[in-house]
C-alpha cells in the first residue's frame, strides 16, 4: 500500500473509533432506541432519493438491515446507555467475527478450520475475563446487551454474504432504509411516543447542539465517509492488506473514551480486550508474515466493516463465480 492509502486506512479507523465517543455524547441528549433510529433516518432519506437500489433479493436486504442495523445498533446504544463504557463496548462488539464463523457453520454448513477455532477460543477467553471483571464491579446486563449486538452484526454478515451484492457500498447504504421503523416502534413502546421528538426540538438549543453534532457524525462521518474510503481501499488492495487496520478501531475508541470521558480501563479489562482483538485476528486468518503474492492469490484475510470487527474472507477470484462481498 502507498503511504497515502495507509494514512487513509488509519483515518477510517479513527472515524469509526470516534463513533463510540459520539454515541456516548448522543445518549446524553436522546434515548437509545430513538437515537439509533435517527442515525438511520438521516441516511435513509437521501439514499432513497439519490442511490440506486442494489440488485439483491429483498429478503437479504431486510435481514441485513434488521441484524446489522436494528439489532446491532439498537442494543449497542442501549448497552452504552445502561452503563457499558463506550471504549469497552468497542472491544466486546468485535465478538461479531467469531459469531459470524459459528453462524456460518451452523446455518450455511461452512467448515471451521483449526485456526478459526483457536481464534474463537482466544476471543471467548478474553470476553470471559471482561465478564468476570464486570461481575465483580458492575452490572452484567450491559455486557450481555453488547454481546447480543455483536450477534445481530453476525446475522447481518451472513445475510450480506448470501446477498452477494454487485455494489457493496450501495447495499450497505440501502440497509439504512430497514431499521428506522422497527427502532421507532421500539422507542415509542419503551421510551414513550413523544420523548425522542421532544429531544430533537431541544437539540437546536444552546445546550442541545452536542447531541445534534453527535447524531450527524455517527450518520455521515462514520457511515458515508468511512465506508466510502474503506470500500475504495478494498477495491485497490487484497483484503488481507487492508483488514488489519480495522483493529485500530477499538484502540482509538478506548483512547478517546479515556481522554474525553475519563473511562480508564482496568488491568483485567485491558487484558481481556487484548485477547478479544487477538482472537479476531487469529480466527480471521490475518498473518503479517504471509508472503504478499500468496495473500493476493488467495484473497485471504478478514474483511472488516464499519465500526471495526471482521468477517472471514471469501474465496479468491479464481475460486468463485460471484464477486466477493464486503461491507461497512
Amino acid at each position: 500500500m502507498t503511504v497515502r492509502d495507509r494514512l487513509l486506512a488509519v483515518l477510517v479507523a479513527v472515524l469509526w473509533g470516534l463513533n463510540f465517543l459520539a454515541v456516548r455524547v448522543g445518549l446524553d441528549h436522546y434515548p437509545p432506541f430513538f437515537l439509533s433510529a435517527l442515525r438511520f433516518v438521516v441516511l435513509a432519506v437521501p439514499v432513497i432519493v439519490f442511490v440506486p437500489r442494489p440488485k439483491v433479493p429483498v429478503r437479504w436486504l431486510v435481514i441485513y438491515g434488521l441484524g446489522f442495523g436494528a439489532m446491532q445498533f439498537g442494543l449497542l446504544f442501549l448497552a452504552i446507555d445502561q452503563g457499558m463504557p463506550s471504549g469497552q463496548a468497542s472491544v466486546v462488539v468485535q465478538a461479531s467475527a467469531p459469531f459470524t464463523m459459528l453462524l456460518g457453520a451452523l446455518l450455511l454448513g461452512e467448515r471451521i478450520s483449526r485456526r478459526q477455532l483457536a481464534g474463537v477460543a482466544v476471543a471467548v477467553v478474553g470476553m470471559s475475563v471482561i465478564a468476570v471483571e464486570r461481575a465483580r464491579s458492575a452490572a452484567l446486563l450491559p455486557l450481555l446487551l453488547t454481546l447480543l449486538a455483536a450477534l445481530g452484526w453476525a446475522f447481518g454478515n451472513i445475510a450480506s454474504r448470501q446477498a452477494r451484492p454487485d455494489h457493496p457500498l450501495r447495499f450497505a447504504l440501502w440497509m439504512s432504509v430497514v431499521p428506522p421503523l422497527p427502532l421507532l416502534a421500539l422507542s415509542a413502546a419503551m421510551e414513550g411516543p413523544g420523548t425522542g421528538w421532544r429531544d430533537v426540538g431541544a437539540s437546536f438549543s444552546a445546550d442541545g447542539w452536542p447531541g445534534l453534532v453527535a447524531l450527524v457524525y455517527t450518520a455521515l462521518a462514520g457511515s458515508v465517509v468511512g465506508s466510502g474510503i474503506w470500500t475504495t481501499l478494498l477495491k485497490r488492495y487484497e483484503a488481507g492488506k487492508v483488514a488489519p487496520f480495522s483493529m485500530l478501531v477499538p484502540v482509538v475508541a478506548v483512547l478517546a473514551a479515556w481522554l474525553a470521558l475519563g473511562e480508564q480501563p482496568t488491568a483485567w479489562s485491558a487484558i481481556g480486550g487484548t485477547a478479544v482483538v487477538a482472537g479476531v485476528l487469529v480466527g480471521t486468518g490475518w498473518n503479517p508474515f504471509r508472503r504478499r503474492g500468496a495473500a493476493a492469490r488467495r484473497g485471504v484475510g478478514p474483511v472488516p466493516v464499519e465500526g471495526g470487527g471482521a468477517v472471514p474472507a471469501q474465496p479468491g477470484p479464481h475460486e468463485r463465480e460471484q464477486p466477493r462481498t464486503t461491507r461497512h
